[in-house]
This record gives structure tokens, sequence and C-alpha cells, in this order.
């Protein structure tokens, strides 16, 4: 669990400095943003890394914390479609789901973590998707206290690619890329 837990740290941890520390990350972005970029994009990569590595460590050994519902899987897969479609949302031309949603990765992270702790009730697990959860609701709080102004539709058809786009690649996991990653099935 050591891993996993230094993994989350970095990984969440430089996604945080924007909420706890938002003059210090604008002074380094004004001084250097390449430097900034890459650095914050390294501690990321190593965190994510360390995420992967430390909870497929983690959970042939982590203990079960409680009993998910057995609904939970089959809103797993539902909730996680929808999360799918929301990350390509988050970096296409604004479309009617990205002005309407606002913080459409954010949301996405929330519905991926949320399904995961429906489906899964080992203790790498509830930490994994525990504080992925966690963090996505206190930056998504963040983001609305920020107050920033509706985006406009530009793109409608960004909506579309961004169905396509997420169903894709939902299928693509579901399909085998989550098992072969993580040597767990979402089939069952």
């Amino acid at each position: 669990m050591t891993i996993l837990i230094l993994g989350l740290a970095l990984f969440l941890g430089v996604h945080s400095v924007r909420i706890v520390a938002a003059p210090f990350r604008n002074a380094q972005i004004a001084a250097n943003e390449k430097r900034w970029k890459g650095l914050y994009s390294l501690i990321a990569l190593v965190g994510f890394g360390l995420i992967i590595w430390g909870w497929i460590l983690a959970r042939p050994l982590a203990p079960q914390v409680y009993d998910p519902p057995a609904w939970g899987r089959h809103a797993a897969m539902g909730l996680v479609w929808i999360a799918f479609i929301l990350l390509p949302t988050a970096n296409a031309p604004t479309g009617r789901i990205k002005a309407t949603v606002r913080h459409p990765m954010l949301l996405g992270v929330i519905l991926w973590s949320a399904a995961h702790l429906l489906a899964n009730g080992d203790l790498a697990s509830a930490a994994l998707f525990g504080a992925f959860l966690a963090w996505a609701v206190v930056d998504l709080v963040s983001a609305v206290s920020r107050k920033e102004p509706p985006p406009v539709v530009v793109k409608p058809r960004a909506d579309v690619i961004a169905v396509v786009a997420g169903t894709a690649l939902y299928a693509v996991f579901v399909l085998g890329l989550h098992r072969l990653l993580f040597g767990v099935s979402p089939m069952g």
C-alpha cells in the first residue's frame, strides 16, 4: 500500500496546487511556463505510474473493508461509460455537453471513482478510488467558486466526437485493455 499511497500523494498533490496554492502556481507559470508544465507533467506521470504499480501490488493482499452492493458492478458499467464520454469532452472544443457540465473532467473523475467504489470493496480499491473521489469533489468546489464565465458553444459537433471517442475508448477498456493493464475484467 505504501507505493499506492506515495503515487496518490504525488499525482493528486500536483493536481491540487491550483486549489491550495494558486498564487504560487501562477508565479511559476509567469516565471517559466515550459519549466512548470514539464515539472508538473513529470511529477504527475511518476505518480500515475506508482498508482498503477501500487494498486496491482496491493490489491491481491488487500482485505475486504465493505461488501459492494449486488447491483454495483452493473451501475459501474454505465457510470464509467458516461465518465469516458466526459473525459474527451474536457479537451475538445466547446459543445453543448461542455457548456452545460462546465467541468467535464472533474465530473468524469467523480463518476469513474464512485463507480469503482460501487464495484470494489477491498482496501486498495477503497484507498485509490476514495482518494480520487475526494480530490475531484474538492477540486470541483474550488473550480465552481472561481466563478468563471460559462463557455460559449462553438462546435456542436464536438459532442458527437466526444460521445464516439469516449464510447470507443470505453469499449477498448471493457473488451480487454482493463484486464491487460490491471489484471481484472470489468465484465466479471
